[in-house]
C-alpha cells in the first residue's frame, strides 16, 4: 500500500540516507494471475526488533529486512578479474569476483538462494573482492588449494521446480501445487530419503612458506528432500516423448497457457481453440491405442550363471522386477526389487541377490518365518501375517531375533482396542493416515478426534458415521447377483460387480436400470478388459 511505501521510505532515509532510498511497486510476474493481498509486512516499520522468543524474534526481523530492503536502490557491483604475479615464481594468480562500488539494499539484507548446494563451498562460486588498485602490494598471509570434484546439476526440490516452471512460462500460481501434488501422488518422483555419502577431499595451505595438508570430508549425493523420478516415471516420460513429442513440448504447454489468459480476457473464443487442438490431438491418441506397444523399461542385464538364462529388468503389473528367462522361455522366474532399488541403474550382482528370496530363516511358535519382496517392499511372513521390514534392514541379512522383534510389535498393534457388536475393532496408520478397522471395513480417523485416545462413544461414532455413509453411496443393489450401483467419491453413478467397474453416463438412469441392463454392461466391460490384457501380453 502507499502508507507502507511512504513509511518505508522515511525509516531508510532516517537510518541509512537519502541515497538508500528507492520506493518500488511489485506486480506478479505471472500473465493472467490474479494479484492476492499484500505482502506481510511490520505493521509498523520503525520497528526493527520485537521482545519475543528467539523463533518469533528471528522470523520478525527476517520479515522486516526483506520490507526494507524491497524499497531500497540497487545495490551496484562491479565484476572484477584480478590477476596478481608473485616474486617468488612465475605462476600468475587469478581471483575473478564482484567489488560493492554502492551496498544499497545489501546494507541489510543479503538474499539466500533456493538452490540447494551439497556444501556450503562451491567451484564455481564467486565471491566479494576488497578494493584493489592496480599495481598495488599484496602480502601473502595464505594461499589455499582445494581439490574439488564435477557434480551433476542438483535435482529439483518443490521451490526450485515452481521456479523453473515460471522461467518456462509453464502453469499458473493456482496449478503449481496441484502439479507437484499430482506427479508425486501418481508416484511419476518421490521425495529422497538419502543422506548421501562422505567423501574424503585434500586441502593445501601455505603459510609462512609452510604447507600444511589437510584431510577434510563433504557429504555428496545426497537426495534428501529433492524429488527423484520413479522407475514408472522414467518409462512414462519416455513413452510420451516417443509418441507426443509436440505436446510434452515446454514451448506447446506455455502456448496453450498463453491461449487460456487469452479466454479468460475474452479475446478468443474457447470453442475455437480446442477445436484446432483436439481434431489434431484425437488422431494421435487413437493411433497411439492401437498401434503402440506396451511400456516397461527392459533392461537385459547378462546371464544367469546357474542355468544360462537371460536376465532383465522391467516393470510389471505389481512394480520393478528382475526376470530371469526370456518371453518365450516357459519356464521364467520373477523377484520384486527392492523399495530403493531402480530399473536404470540395478546390476547382475543386486539382481541375482534378489533371487536368493523367498528363505526361510527359521520358526517362531511353531510357524515358518519366511523373508520376501513383494509389491510393497520387504517383509516376513509369520503365519498368516506379513509384516513389513524397515528399510535399515537388509532382508537378506535379516537375523531371527529382528523379525520376532517385528512380529510381536505387529501383533501388538493388531490387537484389538475395542469391540462393536461383538466384532473387534482394530487401529492402525497406513498412506492415507490414522485408521480403524472393522468387519474388514477400512475407516479413515479425521482431525477432530485425538487418535491415541479414542475412546468407546468415538469408536462407535466413526463406525456408524462409515456404515451410514456406505448406504447412502448405494443406489441401487441386487446381492444375490453381487452387483450394486453406487456413488463414487464426485457423486457420479457406477456400476460394479467385483473389481470390474462401469461409469454410467449419458442417458442411462442408475435408479431405473433393470438387472438384464445391468449384466449387459457389465459383460461389454469385461469383454473389452479380456480384448486389452490380451492385447498387452502379445
Amino acid at each position: 500500500s502507499k502508507e507502507a511505501i511512504d513509511e518505508a521510505r522515511n525509516e531508510i532515509t532516517k537510518s541509512f540516507g537519502k541515497q538508500y532510498a528507492h520506493s518500488r511497486n511489485f506486480n506478479t510476474k505471472t500473465k493472467g494471475a490474479q494479484e492476492a493481498h499484500e505482502a506481510i509486512r511490520p505493521t509498523d516499520i520503525s520497528r526493527s526488533r520485537i521482545n519475543m522468543d528467539a523463533d518469533m524474534s528471528r522470523l520478525y526481523e527476517l520479515i522486516w529486512k526483506r520490507t526494507i530492503a524491497s524499497q531500497m536502490a540497487d545495490a551496484e557491483l562491479e565484476r572484477t578479474l584480478v590477476k596478481i604475479s608473485s616474486n617468488k615464481s612465475d605462476e600468475i594468480f587469478s581471483a575473478t569476483g564482484e567489488v560493492i562500488v554502492f551496498d544499497g539494499f545489501l546494507k541489510v539484507y543479503l538474499e539466500s538462494t533456493d538452490d540447494e548446494k551439497e556444501n556450503d563451498t562451491d567451484e564455481t562460486q564467486e565471491g566479494l573482492l576488497p578494493n584493489l588498485t592496480v599495481g598495488e602490494s599484496l602480502s601473502n598471509q595464505n594461499i589455499t588449494a582445494t581439490q574439488r570434484f564435477s557434480r551433476p546439476p542438483s535435482r529439483y526440490t518443490e521451490a526450485s521446480l515452481v521456479k523453473k516452471l515460471e522461467e518456462l512460462g509453464i502453469g499458473r500460481p493456482s496449478t503449481y501445487a496441484p502439479t507437484i501434488s499430482t506427479i508425486q501422488n501418481r508416484t511419476y518422483v518421490e521425495k529422497g530419503i538419502d543422506e548421501g555419502a562422505e567423501r574424503v577431499y585434500q586441502q593445501l595451505i601455505l603459510k609462512a612458506d609452510k604447507i600444511a595438508d589437510k584431510k577434510l570430508k563433504e557429504t555428496t549425493g545426497s537426495s534428501k528432500g529433492k524429488l527423484v523420478p520413479t522407475d514408472i516415471g522414467y518409462i512414462v516420460n519416455d513413452f510420451l516423448i516417443q509418441h507426443f513429442t509436440d505436446i510434452v513440448d515446454y514451448n506447446f504447454t506455455a502456448k496453450v497457457e498463453e491461449d487460456f489468459d487469452e479466454i479468460a480476457s475474452g479475446n478468443q473464443e474457447w470453442t475455437t481453440m480446442m477445436g484446432t487442438f483436439y481434431n489434431a490431438f484425437h488422431p494421435k491418441v487413437l493411433d497411439v491405442e492401437k498401434n503402440a506397444e506396451r511400456e516397461s523399461g527392459e533392461r537385459i542385464l547378462g546371464e544367469d550363471p546357474v542355468s544360462g538364462k537371460q536376465i532383465s529388468v522391467r516393470l510389471g503389473k505389481f512394480g520393478p522386477m528382475a526376470q530371469i528367462g526370456s518371453i518365450d522361455d516357459e519356464e521364467k522366474k520373477f523377484a520384486s526389487l527392492k523399495p530403493d532399488q531402480n530399473i536404470g541403474t540395478l546390476t547382475i550382482e543386486e539382481a541375482l541377490d534378489l533371487f536368493k528370496l523367498p528363505r526361510t530363516i527359521g520358526s517362531y511358535k511353531d510357524h515358518e518365518l519366511v523373508v520376501n519382496i513383494g509389491r510393497f517392499g520387504p517383509y516376513v511372513k509369520f503365519d498368516k501375517t506379513f509384516v513389513s521390514i524397515p528399510k535399515e534392514i537388509d532382508p537378506l541379512e535379516i537375523t531371527i531375533p529382528e523379525a520376532i522383534e517385528l512380529i510381536d510389535q505387529k501383533i501388538a498393534e493388531n490387537a484389538p482396542v475395542a469391540t462393536y457388536q461383538s466384532k473387534p475393532v482394530q487401529k492402525g496408520k497406513g498412506r492415507f493416515g490414522p485408521y480403524l478397522k472393522w468387519d474388514n471395513i477400512f475407516i479413515n480417523v479425521n482431525k477432530k478426534y485425538d487418535f491415541d485416545k479414542l475412546s468407546q462413544t468415538d469408536i462407535e461414532e466413526l463406525i456408524e458415521e462409515k456404515i451410514q455413509k456406505n448406504k447412502d453411496k448405494i443406489i441401487q443393489e441386487w446381492k444375490e447377483e453381487g452387483i450394486k450401483i453406487e456413488k463414487d467419491r464426485y457423486g457420479k453413478a457406477v456400476l460394479i460387480k467385483g473389481k470390474i467397474k462401469k461409469a454410467l453416463t449419458g442417458k442411462i438412469k442408475p435408479e431405473a436400470m433393470t438387472l438384464e441392463e445391468a449384466k449387459e454392461l457389465l459383460k461389454v466391460k469385461s469383454a473389452v478388459k479380456k480384448t486389452k490384457t490380451a492385447k498387452a501380453k502379445k
